[in-house]
């Protein structure tokens, strides 16, 4: 039973943790503009994500535009849109092969590979939260360098965008996710195999004394 909450925990974690990876892929919030200084002009505010950058006005009306070239890119961006993007394709197929394996499912009959099973989950689950804790936590970076920078211009100067908290969040959930599948699976799975083992020995001992 104890077993069977946790899977439920990491698969609620996991899913949260999907769901966070996504908006921060989607949503054009990495950075927006600064008004701090002399920059205060508020009529309208610069926002920018992996895909588009929008321009919101004080009235709220918003225009966005997707970036003209792929290869005009910066480097930085480009590896971002492509961490993110595998980052929601592993934890995806992690949370997939979870529910495939989890002791509140009957997709797997065979209950000993049911441990392993979640442990290559956990695994996945683990390498999704690195793949969005580094291009945020990247990205974060710059945006905070180019802050600081007195060369650059106030009015050019941005801060953190909404997604750059969430893909830290995101990317605590699936990590915690992934551990707990990790130590719970690993622990699981090494107590089957020594019970296995016990077994066998049992059962050799009576078809020694018989034989005698």
């Amino acid at each position: 039973m104890g077993s069977t909450g946790m899977h439920i925990l990491c698969v609620v974690l996991g899913i949260f943790g999907l769901v966070g990876t996504i908006l921060c892929c989607a949503i054009p919030r990495w950075k927006v503009s600064s008004f701090t200084g002399s920059n205060i002009v508020t009529a309208q505010s610069d926002q920018e994500g992996l895909w588009t950058s929008c321009v919101v006005q004080s009235t709220g009306q918003e225009q966005c535009k997707k970036y003209d070239s792929l290869l005009a890119q910066s480097a930085e961006l480009k590896a971002a849109q492509a961490l993110v993007v595998i980052s929601c394709m592993v934890s995806s197929l992690s949370l997939l092969i979870l529910l495939a394996g989890s002791n509140f499912t009957t997709c797997i009959e065979n209950e000993d590979s049911k441990p392993k099973i979640c442990l290559v989950a956990g695994i996945g689950m683990l390498l999704a939260s690195l793949l969005i804790i580094i291009p945020v936590s990247w990205y974060a970076h710059n945006v905070i360098r180019n802050f600081n920078d007195p060369l650059i211009p106030q009015p050019q100067k941005k801060e953190l965008g909404a997604c750059i908290f969430v893909g830290w969040v995101a990317g605590v959930l699936l990590l915690l996710a992934g551990g707990l599948l990790c130590c719970f699976s690993k622990a699981k799975a090494s107590s089957a195999g020594g019970t296995a083992k016990y077994y066998s020995n049992s059962a050799s001992a009576p078809s020694s004394k018989n034989y005698v």
